[in-house]
Formats: structure tokens, C-alpha cells, sequence
């Protein structure tokens, strides 16, 4: 059996690299065995079959800690298409009287999240996570850490003001994508916009990006 060359070497300590930065914002305890890269021995202080059963057991648990992180971005991706499809029954229902801009429907969103018994400062917030984009800075609508989601609301009465929030999308888009993962813009809609997937052809594919249009 051939010894292990310093590429697999490099590649272990690798692996002992990833599960500690995964360690820093999972916990994953009971999990995967970690390694402490600093105190693997060298390719001169071990024997070809010790060589291999550290390589092979560091990538068995890159293996598990791949299969971990691929089921948490699913679990990620179904509560954000939850959520979207949670306000997009609910918000309309929730309206009593005609919102007169965003903030009413704002105010609104956070009702129905409170019902959903989530907490504010901790499931969301709103009008926090603040990003900087040159020499101003942009705060999304509504922010869900758990979700890296942020979640920004778009009014529109009248048809120019519905080819302004197609700008004002596309360069929401760049500011937050800085920082959260995932955007999900809300539009309530008085009539405006006549054609729905015209209106999110360009926007509701890009990856990570939903749109989600109420009618008044």
C-alpha cells in the first residue's frame, strides 16, 4: 500500500478545518467525531494503515456533516415557501379597512406573525439588520435570522408607481443580497399590475428570490 502523499494530508486537515468553522454556528454535538488539525500526527510519524484510517474517518464524517448542512438548507428553503404562502392566504383576509401605504400593510404582517406565535427579536424582526451599500445604508421591511430571509413590502396604486418598484426590487436585490441569503418581496396591489408573471418573469427566477402579489 502506497503512503498517503501531502495532498491527503492537506485534504484531512482540511476537513478537521470545516467541521470547526460548521461547529462555530451548528451545533452538531453527538453528530460527528471533530478533529483537532493541530495535533494530527505527520506522514512520517505514522504508519500507511494509520494514515488511512484517519483519512477514511475524517471522510466519513465530511460525509455526515454534508448530508446535515444539505438537509438543513431544505428544512431553510420549505419554511421560507412556507411563510410566503402563510401571508399570501392571510394577509388579504386581514385587511379591514383600505391600507393607504406601506407601513399599514407592515403593521399588518406583523399581526399575522405574532399569531403564528412567532417572537419578535428572535423569529423576526422589523426594520433592523441594517446593510450598507456605498455611502448610504438600506433596512429591510423585515428580517427572519433563521431563515437568512429578509422580507421587504412594495405598495403600489397607480401604474408608474408600479414601474418604480421594478427598479426599486432590482436594487433591493444587490443591497441585500450583502447579507441575507434569501429575499421575498411583497407587493400589495390596487389593480396596477394587469399581468402577474409578466411582472415577476424577471425576478421570482433569479435563485433565492420570491415575489408574492396581493390584490386589494
Amino acid at each position: 500500500m502506497a503512503p498517503f502523499d501531502r495532498n491527503h494530508w492537506h485534504g484531512l486537515t482540511e476537513i478537521a478545518t470545516i467541521a470547526h468553522k460548521v461547529l462555530e454556528i451548528e451545533n452538531v454535538d453527538g453528530l460527528i467525531d471533530t478533529f483537532n488539525e493541530k495535533k494530527i500526527p505527520g506522514a512520517m510519524d505514522t504508519t500507511t494503515i494509520q494514515q488511512k484510517e484517519l483519512f477514511d474517518s475524517a471522510l466519513a464524517n465530511l460525509s455526515l456533516l454534508i448530508s446535515f448542512l444539505s438537509n438543513k438548507v431544505k428544512i431553510r428553503e420549505s419554511r421560507i415557501l412556507n411563510l410566503k404562502n402563510f401571508l399570501s392566504v392571510n394577509l388579504r383576509k386581514a385587511v379591514m379597512s383600505e391600507p393607504k401605504r406601506e407601513k399599514d400593510i407592515q403593521d399588518l404582517i406583523e399581526q399575522l406573525l405574532i399569531g403564528r406565535e412567532m417572537i419578535k427579536g428572535l423569529d423576526y424582526d422589523r426594520e433592523r439588520g441594517r446593510v450598507k451599500v456605498s455611502a448610504k445604508e438600506v433596512i429591510p421591511d423585515f428580517i427572519f435570522p433563521k431563515y437568512d430571509l429578509a422580507l421587504e413590502v412594495k405598495f403600489t396604486k397607480d401604474s408608474l408607481k408600479t414601474k418604480e418598484i421594478i427598479d426599486q426590487i432590482n436594487a433591493d436585490i444587490i443591497s441585500y443580497s450583502k447579507i441575507y441569503k434569501n429575499i421575498l418581496f411583497l407587493i400589495y396591489d390596487f389593480g396596477t399590475i394587469r399581468d402577474e408573471d409578466e411582472f415577476k418573469n424577471d425576478i421570482d427566477n433569479k435563485e433565492n428570490i420570491l415575489v408574492t402579489i396581493i390584490k386589494h
